[in-house]
This record gives C-alpha cells, structure tokens and sequence, in this order.
C-alpha cells in the first residue's frame, strides 16, 4: 500500500516540526490513539497525551484511555474540563461542540503552559472536512494542529496503519460524547448524561458493541447494529433490557429498524453530524 506508506513518511515530517513540544488531544478513539503514538514516536518525551474528563465522557472510554497510554508508557494526563458549566454548551444548540472543543483546548494551554510545550494537535482527519464541526473552528482559533488531516490520513487509512502497530483500537467502533445523544435544543443535564451511560453500559455488557441510547423527550431510542437487531427482541432480553430502562426513569422504549448510524439526531442543515 504505497500510498499508505508515503502518507506516514508525510506525518512523521509533519510531526518532527514539533520538536518544541507537543499535547496530544486524545480521546482514546482510532484516531487520536495512532496520533499520539506516532507523535511519540517521532517527539519522545517531548509529547504527551492529554484527556479531557467530565460528566460527558463515559466513564469506560476514559478507563481505556489511560490504560492504552500505560501499556505504552507514553506520557499522559487527565485534565478537568467544565463544559457543563457554561450554559452556551448546556443549551445544545448548533454550536455545543464548539464550545466543547474550546474548553479542552483551553486546559491544554494551561497544561502546555507548565511543561515548556508550544503545539496542540488533534485527531481530525480527512474525512472530517466538508461536515459541519464546530470544533474544527475552536481548533483554528487556538492555532490546534491537526496532523493526520495535513498528511491526508482517511478513517480507512488510520484503521490500516493502527492494525500495522497492533494498535487495538484499530478496529474500535465508532465513539462520540453522551452530550450527542441530545436532540439540538434539548438542555444537557448531568442525571440525563448519567441515564444514557448506565443505558449504553447495560447494553454493551451483553455483547452489543455499537449501540447508541438517544433521548427523546421522554423516551428512550435504541440504536444497534443489524445483526443486533433480532437478540434485543428476543422476549427474556426484551423483558430485561425493558425492566432495566423503567429503572433509569425512560417512560418509553424504542427501538430504531434502521438500526446504528451516526448523527441520526442530526438532520438540519445547522446541527452536528457524525455523532
């Protein structure tokens, strides 16, 4: 795959202009994982992985973040961001993602700050450009770089590379925060966060891997892959899933017959895609 290869050969140039030091943004996704370890791999101990936590991130995927980065002894911090403290972002509008993105990239400031580092980087990718991502501008506006995008890295070509290393997320599925189980408009609360994490959690327990709790008003939507589709109707799953989800407080339970698919909350022209 020589056109694999020369993409790598481009990242790495682009990695080596950041000898002044470098942040990482890493979510522990496909994508940001083969960032920062290609950015270790080229900068040492002149990179580090940085993790945003809050209410908004499940709390399996920031578990899976620091593992990943220990197993490799790449530098790594979990930084605090509140989002949840600015209504502009509580309110879920068009924008929430925005503001999402400026919070973290604020925190890594102030962490680049302390260590001597001068670059920002995140994981967006070529597949990104032309959707509508608010974050791409809070990036810009912070002068984030976004490495793999510049080597003109797919989501096809990532996956590729990480299977290469023997990175396990290279065929991880498709991850977003619990804020974008939220219909554009409906107000981000901590319990209802917390009600589509302990959804998702009960789900992904038994066996189901892509799977997304939506909320609407005061129902919940199930999104599953396909092939998932026929085990979550079967009646002592059904029964169970069911009694489980009157716990968490959802009146009513849905099922979604087109199944998993990203940014099924996002149909206007103005709303976020591929969450």
């Amino acid at each position: 795959m020589k056109a694999l290869e020369e993409k790598v050969a481009r990242l790495r140039a682009i990695l080596d202009q950041f000898r002044e030091g470098a942040l990482v943004a890493f979510s522990g996704g496909a994508d940001s994982a083969l960032l920062l370890v290609e950015a270790e791999a080229v900068l040492g101990e002149r990179c580090m992985g940085i993790t945003a936590d809050s209410p908004t991130l499940p709390r399996e995927e920031l578990e899976a973040a620091v593992a990943f980065a220990r197993r490799r002894g790449i530098r790594h911090q979990v930084v605090q961001t509140r989002e949840m403290d600015n209504p502009a972002f509580a309110a879920n509008d068009a924008f929430r993602c925005y503001h999402c993105k400026s919070e973290l990239f604020a925190r890594m400031e102030e962490v680049a700050s302390g260590q001597g580092m001068r670059w920002l980087l995140f994981g967006a990718i070529a597949d990104d450009v032309g959707d509508w991502r608010p974050g791409m501008k809070a990036a810009e506006e912070r002068g984030t770089r976004a490495p793999l995008l510049e080597a003109g890295f797919s989501k096809a070509e990532v996956r590729e590379r990480s299977r290469r290393l023997g990175l396990e997320t290279w065929d991880k599925p498709a991850s977003a925060c619990l804020s974008s189980r939220f219909p554009a408009g409906r107000r981000i609360l901590l319990e209802d966060l917390s009600r589509v994490e302990r959804a998702e959690q009960f789900l992904k327990a038994h066996g189901f891997h892509q799977v997304r709790v939506r909320l609407l008003e005061d129902a919940a939507r199930i999104e599953v892959e396909g092939e998932g589709m026929d085990r979550l109707l079967e009646p002592a799953f059904r029964e169970a899933l069911c009694r489980h989800m009157k716990e968490l407080g959802f009146r009513f339970i849905t099922l979604d017959l087109e199944g998993f698919r990203s940014g099924s909350l996002s149909q206007g022209p103005l709303e976020e895609r591929h969450v």
